[in-house]
């Protein structure tokens, strides 16, 4: 898809096309998280570009909150650096305005509600779609909690990006679901984010249950740290999520180690 395509597209729509493609080539879509300012902006930029090359097909760009509540230690020393850099959310669309002049990989703006009430939400839409996001996702707003803030987000032309967990009740999953858009983002598990050594066993029953009420595509996030792991997430849902190990990997490796460790799992996935 070219760039003067892209522009044409609605936004939420790129996030589902970016699903579909995968999907018709029978692998799935894999869904980095990428603090913005962390290590540094610069950093940042070049790992978002860098993903884009390793074969990432949506980008999830964190907005750094000095109190995120669903993250573990990696993703919150990541943005701790980032806050102490002088990270804001007009520097994250910064970035993302620098990125979009290059690439036309959908991003989707990961933050808390601190941040967007703060900037102002009808500005905030306005800004992130300006500056080329496609969807947001806030990781703390329970579906059908705010229908104002819902109802800008979704009149903005951004996909809303909804939640499910494992502890979500069956008969809860459509209502959930419900105006969400570009994807379903499935917590592989309880708790906070971080990579882990071992996947549930359940995950394969969940994501079939998930399939019969909602028509979303489904990226499971929340531990995956491995390509092993990446491939057998990407054998029963539509994305892989991965946030944790990839911080980590910039922590131990920089930029260079982050992206070759991306392009593995593109690999891994791919060649299951």
């Amino acid at each position: 898809m070219t760039m003067t395509e892209t522009s044409a597209a609605s936004p939420a729509s790129l996030i589902r096309q970016a699903f579909e493609a995968r999907r018709s080539s029978g692998t799935s879509a894999l869904v980095p998280y990428i603090c913005a300012g962390f290590p540094d902006a610069a950093a940042s930029l070049a790992l978002m570009e860098g993903a884009a090359r390793a074969g990432a097909d949506v980008i999830e760009l964190g907005v750094p909150f000095s109190d995120p509540l669903a993250d573990g230690p990696t993703i919150q020393r990541a943005t701790w650096k980032a806050l102490e850099g002088g990270m804001t959310v007009e520097g994250t669309l910064a970035l993302l305005r620098q990125f979009r002049s290059r690439h036309d990989t959908p991003v989707v703006l990961f933050t808390y509600l601190n941040p967007v009430h703060r900037y102002g939400v009808a500005r905030f839409v306005a800004a992130a779609r300006e500056a080329g996001a496609q969807g947001v996702l806030l990781t703390d707003l329970p579906a059908g909690a705010d229908p104002a803030l819902e109802g800008a987000v979704a009149e903005g032309g951004l996909a809303l990006i909804r939640l499910l967990a494992p502890t979500t009740a069956p008969e809860r999953i459509g209502t959930v679901a419900e105006g969400g858009d570009g994807f379903l983002y499935y917590i592989s598990r309880t708790g906070v984010t971080g990579a882990r050594m071992e996947l549930r066993s359940e995950l394969a029953d969940e994501i079939t249950a998930i399939r019969e009420r909602v028509e979303l595509p489904i990226a499971v996030g929340f531990g995956i740290s491995s390509p092993e792991q990446a491939a057998e997430v990407a054998g029963v849902a539509d994305g892989v999520v991965v946030g944790s190990a990839l911080m980590e990997r910039v922590e131990a490796e920089g930029v260079e180690g982050a992206e070759a460790f991306l392009r593995s799992l593109r690999e891994a996935m791919d060649a299951r």
